[in-house]
């Protein structure tokens, strides 16, 4: 190869290595969120429910993550509302013996929505990401995911204890879902940072 050619290619290369680095930082919204979430537990769930949102949030981690926490706190008000309908007999009749753990489960995720309800809402006022009060904020959000995290799990622990086969099999399917949202949204508020 004469010098000619190989400076040629050597500076097609150099023009070529930007060219593919801009092409992945100016991937589609969906890539963004398939990326994001690829760091969660649960990164097909994750997508799965984040993906409607790619348009809005475009390629902003912090309202990926806000956007999360809101899909959360929508399951757990949905999950909260089976379990109290199953509480009263909508659904399937509750035993006196599973009542009590029925009654637990239903004051546990009521707890649950008002902690991510509330993170929805610290997220709100994080402000700038390099401002004093940037890492307080987001010490509360951090803080609330992981209680409404820890609400889920005790009410599926309370279920499988003291619930008879088909009301642990009702509630656990809902809470499943509602905690590994939760888990992914955590995952994702806990990728933020100042630079977010």
């Amino acid at each position: 190869m004469d010098r000619s050619t190989l400076a040629f290619v050597l500076l097609a290369a150099a023009i070529c290595v930007p060219a593919s680095c801009l092409t992945s930082a100016t991937s589609s919204p969906a890539e963004f969120v398939r990326d994001s979430c690829r760091g969660t537990r649960y990164p097909a769930l994750c997508e799965q429910s984040l993906v409607a949102y790619a348009p809005a949030v475009h390629r902003s981690k912090r309202e990926l993550a806000r956007a999360a926490l809101a899909v959360s706190a929508d399951r757990a008000r949905s999950a909260s509302a089976f379990v109290s309908r199953m509480s009263s007999g909508g659904q399937k009749k509750v035993r006196s013996r599973e009542a009590g753990a029925v009654r637990d489960c239903i004051e546990t995720m009521h707890d649950s929505v008002d902690q991510l309800r509330q993170s929805v809402e610290e997220m709100g006022r994080m402000g700038r990401a390099r401002s004093p009060r940037f890492a307080w904020h987001l010490s509360n959000v951090q803080t609330w995911v992981s209680a409404a995290l820890t609400d889920e799990t005790t009410c599926l622990d309370g279920i499988s204890q003291y619930a008879g086969p088909a009301v642990r099999a009702a509630i656990r399917k809902k809470v499943v879902e509602v905690a590994r949202v939760t888990s992914n949204a955590l995952a994702l508020v806990n990728q933020l940072g100042p630079r977010n």
